[in-house]
């Protein structure tokens, strides 16, 4: 019944292939015991930082991330048993006895079959009764609203994010909600924030800070507006084809400002090392995966706060368009602060 583990999950950008590399460098080039995870998308990169260090800070400012660390890396004690009967009784349940909800009208025959979305809409229902009656605790709570991202995950009509849906017949009927496997985290200090990457850098103390921005035009909160939605579950008005609500919490990262805003985060920063992650697609034809911060204005910022040394590595990142990265390489800075 326990299925997924934090980094079965489509994501843009996601470095779970790449983290036998980064943290082969980052305990080679760096000393202590405090890792701050600062734009920490699916979370694997903190995952990871659990074999290494004591204290872990975790943070991205979407709200679905928010909840997914919640779940994988919270404290709070959480009752296995029950959750498998819960999970055990929404697959139980028959499209029949369902009623239309806001999930099916808005993106039945787009995203997922009409059968599969309404089932979502249900579960999604379900849960939020679960909670307000105090039949499941906030662990519980964030455990099931995760297990549903990762479930519908696997079935989304799309090519792995959210900024439209396949235009074709859709394969309905296949939903199976599966939970989530919490992680083991006896022992560690842990602490999740849902914060702009600059306003928590500012007041944030760690040995060893972990930067990976997004880089180009793209808006992770856009990217991901259907799981952003269902989690918020506020039930906004759509627009568009792609039924997206309201612009909200969006990227300066995304934006022309890039640079200077990357620059002021290096050097707020209150950490011994810096290490960032920089993936070259900056001469994509692709107008919208164009890095909107360059290599030189990376290497620029970090040398202005200390010694830098940079490794490279050949890698085909997970790319949801029809861009061909060619020679494609990963890259990475560990910055001794001054």
């Amino acid at each position: 019944m326990e299925k997924f583990n934090i980094n079965n999950r489509r994501y843009i950008g996601n470095k779970s292939k790449l983290l036998d590399w980064i943290f082969e460098k980052i305990k080679k080039y760096t000393k202590g015991n405090s890792f701050l995870d600062i734009f920490s998308g699916t979370g694997s990169v903190s995952k990871e930082a659990l074999n290494y260090y004591d204290e872990i800070i975790i943070n991205d400012f979407l709200f679905s991330n928010n909840v997914i660390y919640k779940a994988f890396f919270g404290k709070e004690d959480y009752d296995k048993q029950k959750l498998r009967k819960i999970a055990l009784d929404i697959n139980n349940k028959k499209f029949e006895d369902l009623k239309e909800n806001y999930f099916d009208k808005n993106f039945g025959n787009k995203y997922f079959g009409k059968r599969d979305a309404r089932k979502i809409g249900f579960i999604r229902d379900e849960i939020e009764k679960k909670k307000k009656e105090n039949e499941i605790n906030e662990r519980e709570y964030n455990i099931l609203l995760s297990s549903l991202v990762y479930s519908i995950d696997k079935i989304a009509n799309t090519v792995g994010h959210y900024e439209a849906y396949i235009k074709k017949s859709v394969r309905d009927n296949i939903l199976v909600f599966n939970l989530i496997k919490p992680l083991e985290t006896k022992g560690k200090k842990i602490t999740i924030f849902r914060e702009e990457a600059n306003k928590l850098g500012e007041k944030i103390k760690a040995d060893i800070v972990f930067l990976d921005p997004p880089y180009n035009s793209r808006q992770y909160s856009r990217f991901y507006h259907l799981i952003e939605n269902l989690i918020e579950w506020e039930k906004p008005e759509l627009f568009g084809v792609a039924l997206k609500p309201k612009e909200k919490n969006m990227s300066d990262y995304c934006r022309n400002t890039a640079p200077k805003v990357f620059d002021n985060l290096v050097k707020k920063l209150n950490c011994k090392y810096i290490v960032v992650t920089y993936n070259n697609t900056y001469n994509s034809k692709s107008s919208s995966s164009k890095n909107k911060i360059s290599f030189e204005e990376i290497l620029k910022s970090l040398n202005e706060v200390g010694k830098t040394k940079i490794f490279e590595k050949e890698y085909k990142f997970f790319n949801a368009g029809k861009t061909d990265f060619k020679a494609h390489k990963e890259f990475l800075f560990i910055t001794e602060v001054k």
